[in-house]
């Protein structure tokens, strides 16, 4: 692959021209680029070798990932744990392991139909006896920037949508996931040669240079801010990337649905993984006459679900920069005349890094809270007095990943859907249309580009390769210049 070690030696020269105080920076961009270009060569060796794995083939990768994650799910665990400081097991098992095994299942079934030719429509008119198809083709090699809040389901499920698509795959594991990388790099070898499947932890500088690599496709969940880097590096290649993103996902409360279900519902999503989900409840709109109501059962319905902060299935905060993060928010709100609740009434754990779930009431445009993802257990109520309310707000800031509307009015869900944009929707439910095997996921606008999931992802893994066969008789025969009589009269017309 000249093309790949000319644009190493490009990039690398490129940093040697720098001042000597960048010399450093050299070493270390040598030291991140070697191992990922030379794996990528190999993937792209291998692909071209045999571009087209059979059904038999695919089916057998996707069964091999699965067994590899039964096989090893203890590791996998324990791994996972200790990346946190603490993660609920539980939500380890469901989330991660169990959902992750529920997706290569469903990709399992399809596959067979997924892969065959699509048959189009001609104009037989002006092409007799012609034939048109859509052929899935294997892109080649697919890279994969994975986050730290549900590690394995993030990383799997790209892998087995590759896999399905006839890719070849190399994963990058958040520096945050140290980890459950490190117990990745020594199973997968046991499974896949590294021409398949190969993973990478984040050593400083990898991250950098990930999106360097001139990937058929490369996919990154994460922030926004660092997606822009990715795009930026990938645009160097023209490598089409999907970005899986986040945003400030909302909650509208129909008044004239039943509160506590609905708050049930909310506070089940709010604690899940500490909020750590990209996919969770940011901030949720109550109707003027039901904000008192809300927060008693809320704090009613928290402290069933989560009554000690230190409990093993209440996961930690990932790391101390982001438990800062969190408490400079409230702080924020504090000073800025925001009523902040306490629902948990237990002190921020530190050592621990447990934080408890907090309500924070009357916000304004000015504070950090009204303006970032929150990504945490913290979350923003906000009274409305109509619809119209709800509307404009929702389209004055950046598209969510989720909208979410519990009500048992159609006519009024239809509306929030029609007169607003978001990755998806779940209607009397939060995030949970992200579980539906047939339906995309995938963000838009800030929230991210691209989907997969399902056929959808299939589709987006793969060249949907358009064919036309001629048949043999040919109307261009009979359109061949010079244009004289008949024959010019009727292509003029």
């Amino acid at each position: 692959m000249n093309h790949v070690g000319s644009s190493m030696n490009n990039l690398v020269s490129e940093t040697h021209n720098d001042a000597g105080e960048n010399n450093v920076k050299v070493q270390d961009s040598e030291v991140a680029i070697r191992p990922l270009f030379a794996s990528y060569e190999k993937q792209k060796g291998a692909y071209l070798d045999a571009p087209e794995p059979s059904y038999g083939q695919r089916m057998q990768d996707l069964h091999t990932l699965k067994q590899m994650l039964k096989i090893h799910r203890r590791d996998i665990k324990e791994a996972i744990d200790a990346d946190y400081g603490s993660r609920s097991s539980i939500e380890t098992s469901v989330a991660d392991i169990g959902s992750s095994c529920a997706f290569i299942n469903d990709i399992s079934k399809h596959l067979k139909k997924w892969m065959k030719p699509q048959k189009r429509r001609v104009k037989h008119m002006k092409f007799p006896g012609a034939k048109n198809r859509v052929i899935p083709q294997p892109l080649g090699v697919v890279g994969v920037i994975v986050p730290w809040n549900f590690p394995v389901y993030l990383s799997i499920s790209p892998i087995a949508t590759a896999f399905a698509a006839g890719n070849r795959v190399m994963v990058k594991m958040s520096e945050n996931s140290r980890n459950l990388a490190k117990v990745m790099m020594e199973i997968s070898p046991q499974y896949f040669p590294e021409e398949k499947l190969a993973f990478f932890d984040e050593t400083g500088g990898v991250g950098i240079e990930f999106s360097t690599v001139p990937f058929d496709l490369l996919m990154f969940t994460g922030s926004p801010d660092t997606a822009k880097s990715v795009m930026a590096s990938a645009a160097q290649n023209l490598t089409p990337v999907i970005l899986e993103l986040g945003g400030k996902n909302p909650v509208i409360i129909d008044p004239q649905y039943p509160l506590k279900k609905a708050i049930n519902r909310i506070v089940f999503a709010k604690q899940t993984n500490a909020g750590q989900v990209c996919l969770n409840v940011d901030y949720v709109f109550v109707h003027e006459s039901q904000v008192r109501d809300f927060v008693e059962l809320t704090k009613l319905t928290t402290r069933q679900m989560v009554p000690d902060i230190n409990n093993k299935d209440f996961s930690a905060i990932i790391d101390d920069k982001s438990v800062r993060r969190l408490e400079e928010m409230l702080t924020d709100a504090k000073e800025k005349g925001a009523r902040v609740i306490n629902l948990s009434e237990q002190d921020i754990d530190h050592k621990a890094r447990k934080f408890p779930f907090h309500l924070v009431l009357d916000p304004t445009p000015e504070m950090q809270i009204s303006q970032r993802e929150i990504f945490g257990p913290i979350m923003v109520v906000r009274s409305y007095k109509n619809p119209d309310e709800i509307i404009r707000y929702i389209n004055a800031g950046e598209r969510p990943l989720g909208l979410y509307v519990f009500s048992r009015d159609k006519k009024l869900i239809q509306r929030y859907i029609s007169n607003t944009m978001s990755g998806g929707v779940s209607v009397n439910e939060t995030g949970l249309h992200a579980a539906q095997d047939d339906l995309p996921f995938g963000g838009v606008g800030g929230s991210g580009m691209g989907q997969y999931h399902g056929y959808d992802g299939f589709i987006s893994f793969s060249k949907m390769r358009p064919v036309f066969y001629q048949s043999r008789f040919s109307i261009v025969a009979f359109m061949t210049p010079p244009y004289k009589g008949r024959m010019r009269r009727a292509l003029e017309k």
